[in-house]
């Protein structure tokens, strides 16, 4: 058996070619192209006829940080069968998993060269109209198939056996959690906020109330999550949705992918204000992004709904008003863990695009104060926000 050790472009491609996914004497053309903090991704295209793939592999290390932040290889196989469970129900919406290579950590997946990164097109201001549909069917269907609701109890406590994620279950519990909260080493902000971000671990109610949001994080497993489900980690085009990098999978709160979502499109929303100078263009943009959430949520409970009255297995899913409850507690999780998620990608240790990238210091300032004092309302208030008109209403200006 092979050993571990990372790829480079040549070895890559000897890898596919003993793989049997293009002819030996195919000329084949490989780029790396990974730009996050956890993985190698190589692309590798056929010249002659133009058949490509992706092979991705997980580093021992965050590259943000380097070797002295080890990782467990053992991701990759975390978001290998992530992608391919989703697959079982929303095979539109995912990559198609070709190969899975456990002690090289490498999966070998279908090229979304086509596709851009969701982050980067809603920066440039760019409308996907099946967004919203696709994103609410992704989690409706993936989190329903996985419930107790449908599944039976021994199948769901083996599945969720399987996707037991420490690892990268603390990465989120200190960095979404935990350390934004607190005067912590690994947070990251300009000294031009430092007065808002000392308001903010002062405040003892927030605190309280992100504690509970943690351990609700670490303690429900009601469903598989993606765990990661920010603006880039979907690819896009106007007609198309793919959820990609799952390595984060694991069993927990339904509402914490809808929260991380919803999250990255307040934090886009926000950054227009200096994004589009033009003020119509501008207010046209961020009511599509409003639409966006106001629509995912509608797919999301449409769909969950349907699943519930037409596949519900356990005996509770018949009893009036057992569905709206949980919907009721889905959306309440769901705007709490949107507040945590706004507040870790503006001070935290890994930010968003849509902030940084905002050239103007003052701007960028008043955007992250900003998103500081709306995250922390989402949090404080989750209980109070009981429809997405009120969640919307937060931040959005007519």
């Amino acid at each position: 058996m092979a050993q571990y050790q990372p790829l480079t472009e040549e070895t890559a491609v000897q890898l596919v070619i003993k793989l049997q996914y293009f002819r030996e004497d195919a000329t084949l053309k490989v780029k790396e192209i990974g730009d996050g903090n956890l993985n190698l991704v190589f692309h590798i295209v056929d010249e002659e006829n133009g058949k490509s793939i992706i092979v991705k592999q997980a580093l021992p290390y965050a590259k943000v940080v380097g070797e002295s932040w080890p990782l467990t290889l053992e991701r990759a196989r975390f978001e290998s069968s992530f992608l391919q469970k989703a697959a079982e129900y929303v095979p539109d919406l995912v990559p198609k998993v070709f190969h899975f290579d456990e002690t090289l950590a490498i999966i070998v997946m279908e090229d979304l060269s086509s596709h851009t990164i969701l982050r980067k097109g809603t920066i440039e201001g760019i409308i996907y109209p099946k967004l919203a549909e696709h994103i609410g069917t992704f989690v409706a269907q993936v989190t329903f198939h996985t419930s107790d609701f449908y599944l039976h109890p021994f199948e769901k406590k083996q599945l969720v056996k399987e996707f037991i994620n420490p690892e990268l279950c603390k990465i989120t519990e200190d960095l979404v959690f935990t350390d934004p909260f607190f005067d912590h080493e690994t947070n990251d902000f300009p000294d031009g906020i430092r007065d808002t971000v000392e308001q903010l671990w002062q405040d003892q109610e927030l605190k309280r109330e992100a504690a509970k949001l943690k351990f609700q994080f670490l303690t429900q497993a009601e469903a598989l999550l993606h765990g990661d489900l920010h603006t880039g980690s979907i690819f896009v085009t106007k007609e198309s949705t793919k959820v990609i990098d799952s390595e984060f999978a694991y069993f927990g709160p339904a509402g914490f992918d809808l929260g991380q979502f919803f999250a990255n499109l307040v934090l886009n929303y926000i950054s227009q204000e200096a994004h589009i100078e033009e003020l119509e263009k501008r207010k046209q943009y961020q009511a599509y992004l409003v639409d966006t959430i106001r629509e995912t949520w509608s797919h999301f409970t449409k769909q969950f709904t349907e699943l519930w009255h037409s596949k519900g297995n356990e005996v509770y899913t018949k009893v009036p008003g057992t569905l709206e409850s949980f919907l009721n507690k889905v959306w309440t999780d769901a705007v709490g863990f949107a507040g945590c998620e706004a507040i870790r990608r503006t001070i935290g240790l890994a930010h968003v695009a849509d902030l940084d990238s905002i050239q103007d210091l003052d701007k960028q300032y008043a955007a992250k104060k900003k998103a500081l004092a709306i995250g922390a309302e989402f949090i404080k208030k989750r209980k109070q926000i009981q429809s997405v008109e009120q969640f919307i209403e937060l931040f959005h200006v007519k």
